[in-house]
Order: C-alpha cells, then sequence, then structure tokens
C-alpha cells in the first residue's frame, strides 16, 4: 500500500467522513425516540365561517403565525387537514394548532398572554366554530 503524506491522509479521511455521514443520516431521520414526557398539549381545530374565503384564510394563518411568538410554548404545528380518507377522520376542519408547553404552568401563561387576546378577536371574527383538545402525560 502507497504511503500518504499527511494532507493526502486527511483530505480522503474527510471524504469518507462525508459520504459515511449521508449513508447515516437518512437513519438517524427515521429513528423513532419514544414518548416526550411530562409536557401539556394542547390541539385547537378552527372551523371558518366562510371557508372558500381566500381573504379570510390569509388573514387566519396570518394571526396565527404571530400567535406562535408567544414565549410560553415550546414548540407548535399548524396545520390543514391530510388528505386521508377514513371512518374515524374528521376532516371538516380549516385549520389546526398544535402548541406544546413545558407545563400546565406555561400553557397558563399563554392562555392570558395579549397576543392570545388578540387571537381570540380574530377567531371570534372569522370562526364558526373551535375545538380544544388538551391532554399530559398518562399512565
Amino acid at each position: 500500500m502507497p504511503e500518504m503524506n499527511r494532507r493526502e491522509f486527511i483530505q480522503k479521511g474527510s471524504i469518507l467522513t462525508l459520504g459515511a455521514g449521508i449513508m447515516i443520516s437518512p437513519a438517524a431521520i427515521m429513528r423513532k425516540n419514544g414518548p416526550l414526557g411530562n409536557i401539556f398539549v394542547h390541539h385547537v381545530f378552527f372551523w371558518l365561517k366562510e371557508p372558500g374565503n381566500s381573504d379570510h384564510q390569509k388573514r387566519f394563518a396570518d394571526a396565527l403565525k404571530e400567535l406562535v411568538t408567544i414565549d410560553a410554548i415550546q414548540s407548535y404545528h399548524i396545520g390543514i387537514p391530510a388528505d386521508t380518507r377514513r371512518d374515524v377522520i374528521d376532516s371538516s376542519y380549516q385549520f389546526s394548532l398544535l402548541t406544546i408547553f413545558e407545563n400546565q404552568a406555561a400553557h397558563d401563561i399563554y392562555q392570558v398572554h395579549p397576543t392570545h387576546d388578540l387571537f381570540r378577536k380574530v377567531a371570534d371574527e372569522l370562526c364558526s366554530k373551535v375545538t380544544v383538545y388538551d391532554s399530559v402525560k398518562g399512565s
């Protein structure tokens, strides 16, 4: 085997390391991490009064984006119904908001935050129905 100088060794080693990282990354992304632990989950579904009104859709989406700037929120997901069809799926809503809080105290701070109060006004104006599901760690 021919001898390599230090520079060749580092260059070839870097290429091999990069290639190994590319091969490993998809597996790491697909890894299941397990339960989230002792958190507070707040999931809200929204039905717009005029679901076909694109101005209302944009205004509501913008209000949701402003709402999730509240610091008490640990993480969030703003969604619309997925294109799945099964008897147990209710896809009649127009928007969903999933927020995760460190604990109920953080959720309670969010509930009285001025940004949340402004959001409620937009929701009252644009929504015909709002359904909330709160959950904490079970057994």
